[in-house]
């Protein structure tokens, strides 16, 4: 069952690749390290922004959820998206999905962190999806009059996303933008609280 549904008509704006060095999170914003198969990715969260969406998440992060997962949808100049097939493409259980925290200010720009849902605007579970250029079409209202609901950013691999958006992709059973070779995450843990 694939979580994230949208109409890929528009263009979407290729974002010139912004600063994602931190030194050291904010009080009050987490970071999760993604260990993948081709390299790391830490993400710094919102939660004055979206605080059931964070908390989801780290829920998710804290039950191991995204060991062992692939990113099993890649579509380059779009986004990368994971967090829930096994390797061997199985759907994982997930616990009920969450309210859409869209309205938060928070873009769909090149580098930022948000939920991935089916048509329905309160799907969002486990999977999310990293945008890999600025998608202004994902912004609430769009394209459904919902939008997708952004809840943190990349602040460090930025290469390893644009790696990861730069694998061969083909179909497996229904799914299609199936990385040729499974890119894995190996584990997440949180950071900095």
């Amino acid at each position: 069952m694939k979580r994230f549904w949208l109409a890929l008509g528009g263009a979407a704006l290729i974002a010139s690749a912004p600063a994602f060095a931190q030194t050291a999170a904010p009080a009050g914003h987490p970071q999760v390290l993604l260990k993948t198969t081709v390299g790391d990715i830490r993400v710094e969260l919102y939660p004055e922004k979206a605080p059931k969406t964070v908390a989801n998440f780290l829920d998710y992060v804290s039950s191991g959820q995204y060991t062992g997962t692939i990113f099993h949808r890649v579509i380059r100049g779009f986004m990368i998206q994971g967090g829930g097939y096994t390797q061997s493409y199985q759907e994982k259980p997930t616990r009920a999905p969450i309210p859409l925290e869209s309205r938060n200010g928070l873009k769909n720009a090149a580098g930022m962190l948000a939920m991935a849902r089916t048509s329905d605007p309160n799907s969002a579970a486990a999977q999310f999806f990293i945008n890999t250029v600025d998608n202004a079409g994902l912004d609430y209202p769009n394209p459904d009059g919902n939008g997708y609901a952004v809840f943190g950013k990349v602040i460090a691999g930025m290469d390893v996303v644009k790696k990861i958006e730069a694998t061969p992709t083909g179909t497996h059973g229904p799914m299609s933008d199936v990385p040729q070779k499974p890119v894995v995450i190996e584990s997440a843990t949180i950071t900095a609280k």
